[in-house]
């Protein structure tokens, strides 16, 4: 096989332990660059056989137009909004993603940001209840979940083992014991609502999320309910949100921005948790979205190892001992949830310090052009220290 050239985002965990000569069987020329950087200009100059990218690099026509090369782009991310996907295969160029590589990830982040905010949820046990049936933390809470795919479903499975009562809504799915509520039972009802939908327009879904949580719908849900995204920015319509927040004092947790890479002074200073669209930033998320890619580059371009058998898994071997297990933390909460709470639990920043990520993206805010710089923003993301994944067995 000739030698394969890969333009890829730099960002991309373990890159190069994966696409190398040795794993690949053949040459290899790896072009790493910053993800905003890949643009129509580089893919013309390189003609690469495949781009391997992330959320920043938008797929389409214009990036393409005038190159004859690609075979292959995959995208190490769950979200493929930013993927022009009919025009991918008008041109018969294979796509793929990473669909559910972080869904773990960001459920620990949402559950971490719930937990951190509103300690008062852990609460002595209701007494009418025998030991058996006494759930962890009192049903008291209810979680609204948008949009129930990979991630979303599986912050339910966490919200029950935490014997929270969950209201979900997607339109796509059929109803279930999870997707059990409409749009509006979710508003209305929830005391914390949480956002894990696809990005779309109008002309793209019957079902619109661009601007889904607007002035209409935050009026509908109560002041006192937490609002969390680490979906895409533009889901959540940030100059209504600005002014419901003014009227309201709501506690709002964003991963994500309507201007991203750029925050403005104004919002970061309005919000309750705010960090740099990290939600997903674990070793083992980042690991098992490159792996994925990996799997499927290799059967477009037909590799095969050593046993000819299409598949190279290096996901556990390129992992050290994770010490982080879901059921010490969840036993450390149920022994914190017989005492009075006053601050939120000791274990849990232990586990996930979210406020030391919320501490970051504070720390980078220019002051001089009253917002989180694009290029500064991009740093913290590139440089993040990935956490670890909770091991939910």
């Amino acid at each position: 096989m000739p030698m394969l050239t890969i333009i890829a985002d730099s960002n991309i965990a373990h890159l190069h332990d994966y696409f190398n000569a040795q794993t690949l069987g053949t040459e290899v020329n790896v072009i790493a660059m910053i993800g905003r950087e890949i643009n129509a200009e580089i893919v013309a100059k390189y003609q690469p056989d495949a781009l391997l990218i992330r959320s920043v690099t938008p797929i389409n026509q214009a990036l393409l137009a005038d190159n004859h090369s690609v075979k292959f782009v995959g995208s190490a991310t769950i979200g493929t909004d930013h993927v022009d996907q009919a025009y991918l295969a008008s041109r018969g160029i294979a796509f793929a993603n990473a669909s559910g590589c972080s869904k773990h990830s960001v459920a620990q982040y949402v559950l971490t940001a719930i937990l951190t905010l509103r300690p008062q949820y852990l609460s002595n046990q209701n007494p009418s209840l025998n030991a058996q049936q006494t759930p962890l933390i009192p049903t008291t809470l209810t979680i609204g979940i948008i949009g129930l795919g990979n991630i979303g479903s599986t912050l339910a499975k966490y919200a029950q083992d935490l014997g929270w009562q969950v209201l979900g809504y997607d339109p796509l799915l059929p109803p279930s014991d999870i997707n059990n509520a409409s749009l509006d039972k979710v508003l209305m009802d929830s005391d914390a609502m949480s956002l894990h939908v696809p990005l779309t327009t109008i002309e793209q879904s019957p079902y619109p999320t661009s601007q889904l949580i607007n002035s209409k719908t935050l009026a509908k849900m109560p002041t006192d309910s937490l609002l969390i995204n680490s979906a895409r920015g533009q889901v959540v319509s940030e100059s209504d949100l600005l002014a419901d927040i003014a009227k309201t004092g709501r506690s709002v947790v964003l991963d994500v921005f309507e201007h991203e890479p750029m925050v403005s002074e104004q919002l970061l200073s309005s919000l309750a948790i705010a960090t740099p669209h990290i939600a997903g930033y674990t070793l083992e998320g980042k690991l098992r979205g490159t792996q994925m890619i990996f799997d499927a580059f290799l059967k477009v371009f037909m590799i095969r190892n050593e046993n000819e058998q299409i598949g190279i898994n290096l996901f556990n071997q390129l992992l050290p001992p994770n010490p982080y297990h879901w059921h010490d933390l969840k036993q450390q909460l149920k022994e914190q949830s017989k005492q009075p709470l006053k601050s939120s639990p000791e274990k849990l920043a232990e586990f996930y310090d979210i406020m030391a990520d919320d501490k970051l993206l504070r720390d980078v805010l220019d002051k001089q052009t009253g917002q989180v710089n694009g290029k500064d923003f991009d740093k913290l993301r590139k440089n993040y220290l990935l956490r670890r994944e909770w091991l939910f067995d």
